[in-house]
């Protein structure tokens, strides 16, 4: 039996195009190279861009394994396997076997990393203020209230779990 058609359905239709324009458009700025070197200059931090990401991917989700860094970076895992162990050698990161899978190495952020880490949310709070100086205080809390949801929902789809 085909699902029963709400009447919301053919409202979010229309707002999944703009919706999809919009991360486009997010996706495109994060990955410039140069708004990644503008974060570095205004930290201080003196750290190859790539390794950056993969500093504070391991300092917000960690302790995580190569693989499942691989996966969220949309990296290749030998790579990311070589920059993990670069940062640990830096001594900004430290490395640990996971308690129920001894194969499984993980890495977890350092003190000298999160230093790094402080250092960039600061300089990222920084430039953040400028594109919000504009807006209301409940417009930043609904829209971080809103990504939160979006993304817990598009994590959930993906497990195969929708909420």
């Amino acid at each position: 039996m085909p699902a029963k058609k709400r009447v919301q359905d053919t409202h979010i239709s229309a707002e999944l195009k703009s919706l999809h324009l919009s991360m486009v458009s997010l996706v495109s700025v994060m990955n410039r190279p140069r708004n990644d070197e503008r974060l570095l200059q205004e930290a201080g931090v003196k750290l190859d861009q790539a390794l950056f990401r993969l500093l504070v991917v391991i300092e917000r989700v960690g302790p995580i394994g190569v693989v499942e860094l691989a996966d969220r970076l949309g990296r290749d895992y030998t790579t990311i396997s070589r920059q993990v162990a670069k940062l640990a050698t830096m001594e900004l990161i430290t490395r640990q076997g996971n308690p129920q899978d001894r194969r499984i190495r993980e890495a977890t952020i350092a003190p000298k990393g999160k230093e790094m880490t402080d250092r960039l949310d600061a300089a990222r709070e920084r430039m953040g203020r400028v594109i919000f100086e504009s807006w209301e205080p409940q417009e930043v809390s609904d829209l971080v209230r809103l990504m939160a949801k979006f993304a817990d929902a598009m994590e959930a789809v993906e497990r195969g779990t929708p909420e």
